[in-house]
């Protein structure tokens, strides 16, 4: 997209990629399907990018996910809305949109060269002059582009190689880890994997504060349990916050709780249960809630509220029930981690969006120094959100750096 960008304002573009073909990460997005953008509104966009959204304003108003739209429906892709606001392509292919995008680039006369590490780039006191290949081919520059992205997925080429040049510019790296990834826990029942594949829908993830015991962040929706610990869209996005409480307070677990009512408080809860359960008063507790609740899941939240599977019903007292309800609203996780930062769908921190100006995603340190997307410190949650941050940044540093090169010459796009 910067690339696009640039030719299309006027810029001579070369595009360096290490990679022996072009937008892996963009052909993998989405489950394959490339989630391109999301349709709300750019206040509800900033909402779901916690990692320095409200910096987005600003690309926002050169670049955003309406124009996003309108450019790949123009390149004959045509888009649909799905729930949430996620927009894919038609025909659910994510190669067709980088086909496109290819197509795009080639038609503005850019200049692409695969197979093509870059090495390093070098500076004058006040300005990029040139970007070295790993042959000790030296490439003159005055205006350099750096879309490489974070650490995450490492296969696809984003291995952290932006970190060390921006670094050698003069600019704060902030601390990188892993987000929009899996949660590892230490619970006996997720070791036991006893519910390793069980899916719950519509239900809310917590991450509760180890010292204070206060609630750090909530997500309502769908998420699934693994042979380590939960995944799925509510784990992934709680799963920064696991990461930070255990930085903060040098901890090595989070608590963590699921509501699976999460439209009921505990007092209607116990009315709903405690109705099952007198209309059945001959059944086995666990035989008379068939159904309540996901029945991998009726053993642990019969356990948590020290309730015998096999008691009849007549026999259960209301304080036992209340129990119940309480185990159902507040399913106790212990979490100690997350998978690796590779394993991860994004990465969190990088290059400080406090040293880039929003308006043109260059440099304060360096004139001519480009950034955009995942190496700097913005990230949003799965759903479209890191896609528009990419494709908004991107169209963003292009435009300026091509209106750079209207005065001062050539460009390079790392």
């Amino acid at each position: 997209m910067a690339a696009v960008a640039s030719a299309s304002h006027g810029a001579s573009v070369l595009l360096l990629d290490k990679g022996s073909k072009l937008g892996r990460k963009l052909a993998i997005s989405g489950g394959g399907r490339c989630n391109v953008t999301n349709r709300v509104d750019a206040a509800e966009i900033i909402k779901h990018i916690p990692g320095n959204g409200r910096f987005m304003y600003s690309p926002f108003s050169i670049f955003n996910n309406e124009d996003i739209i309108a450019f790949f429906e123009g390149l004959n892709i045509p888009l649909k809305e799905e729930d949430n606001g996620r927009m894919f392509p038609v025909n659910d292919k994510a190669i067709e949109v980088v086909r496109a995008l290819l197509n795009k680039i080639r038609s503005l006369n850019v200049e692409i060269r695969t197979k093509t590490e870059v090495a390093d780039i070098h500076y004058t006191e006040d300005a990029v002059s040139a970007v070295e290949l790993t042959d000790g081919e030296l490439i003159q520059a005055k205006n350099v582009i750096v879309a490489v992205g974070g650490m995450s997925v490492p296969y696809t080429g984003s291995t952290g190689d932006g970190y060390p040049w921006a670094k050698k510019a003069g600019h704060t790296i902030t601390d990188l880890y892993p987000t929009e990834v899996p949660i590892t826990m230490s619970d006996s029942f997720i070791h036991t994997k006893e519910l390793q594949g069980l899916s719950l829908r519509d239900v809310q993830l917590s991450v509760i504060d180890p010292k204070k015991g206060k609630l750090i962040k909530a997500h309502r929706g769908d998420m699934i349990f693994t042979h380590f610990g939960v995944s799925g869209p509510i784990g992934l996005r709680c799963s920064q916050y696991v990461i930070k409480a255990k930085k903060k307070h040098d901890v090595s677990s989070v608590p963590m709780e699921i509501d699976l009512f999460v439209d009921e408080n505990e007092e209607t809860l116990f009315q709903r249960l405690n109705k099952v359960i007198q209309s059945e008063p001959k059944k086995a507790v666990k035989n008379a809630l068939s159904g309540f609740a996901p029945e991998r899941l009726m053993p642990i939240l019969l356990k948590n509220a020290s309730i015998d599977g096999m008691t009849v019903c007549t026999e259960l007292g209301h304080d036992k029930i209340r129990a119940l309800a309480k185990a159902m609203k507040h399913i106790e996780l212990t979490a100690t981690g997350t998978l690796s930062i590779e394993k991860a769908f994004v990465t969190g921190g990088g290059v400080s969006v406090k040293e880039v100006y929003p308006k043109r995603m260059e440099s304060k340190m360096k004139q001519g120094l480009f950034f955009c997307g995942e190496v700097m410190d913005l990230h949003g949650y799965t759903g479209g959100y890191n896609i528009t941050v990419a494709f908004s940044t991107g169209y963003t540093a292009g435009k300026a750096a091509a209106e750079r090169c209207a005065v001062e010459g050539n460009e390079v796009v790392q």
